[in-house]
């Protein structure tokens, strides 16, 4: 009898350890989905940005010549002044691009201080574009002056507001990191977050190609 439960006892041993190694992968394999799933989706994002950012292109080149007699782009643009702002915005993918190389090796303070370079670039970027607005409204280049200037102002504006909104998603993902470390999730989100900033960079030189350069010519 004794022989039998000692028996019995040792063949369960295995089964629950099998069982622990089952979940173990299961628990893997969660994960796996969490992050493909999320970044997927983003992509389905990044695409309805896409159409997003396709009409309000469109809409610009409708209107291109629509000055209703008034002030012309060739006489506001600066291109030095949008290089300048070329420069930053292309300059903070690269070294958001190095910040994405330390959370690949776990080091948070190597990718602070990237994301801060990051954030410094981006923020002067807006600073700039204010800057720009607010001195062709003061030469009367306001959204209302004509047909024209509503499509620019609704074209730039719209990249500059996703600008924005990726610098408070870089704020919001320091508390993650400080609060969770390099966590699956966090990972995920850090990664969806670069795909967003490369997407801005790409529009952009959409943006400076189309309306600026055409713009002086």
């Amino acid at each position: 009898m004794t022989t039998e439960v000692k028996d019995t006892f040792n063949l369960n041993v295995p089964a629950q350890s099998t069982d622990n190694h089952d979940l173990d992968d299961l628990d893997d394999h969660d994960h796996h989905d969490y992050a493909g799933d999320t970044i997927f989706g983003f992509w389905i994002y990044i695409l309805s940005d896409c159409l997003l950012f396709g009409t309000l292109f469109a809409v610009y080149a409708v209107y291109s010549n629509s000055f209703a007699g008034l002030i012309e782009p060739k006489e506001l643009f600066n291109l030095g002044f949008v290089l300048t702002e070329t420069a930053l915005l292309l300059f903070s993918s690269f070294t958001f691009g190095m910040a994405m190389l330390k959370a690949n090796h776990e080091d948070i303070k190597g990718m602070f201080k990237w994301l801060a370079i990051t954030f410094g670039l981006g923020f002067s970027f807006l600073i700039m574009e204010l800057y720009e607005f607010y001195h062709f409204n003061s030469e009367g280049a306001t959204f209302h002056s004509s047909a024209y200037w509503s499509a620019f102002y609704g074209l730039v504006a719209t990249h500059g507001l996703h600008v924005f909104a990726g610098l408070m998603w870089m704020i919001v993902l320091v508390f993650h990191f400080k609060r969770d470390g390099f966590s699956t999730e966090n990972k995920t989100r850090l990664a969806c977050l670069s795909l967003f900033w490369h997407f801005l960079d790409v529009i952009w030189i959409c943006v400076f190609s189309v309306v600026y350069l055409m713009g002086v010519l």
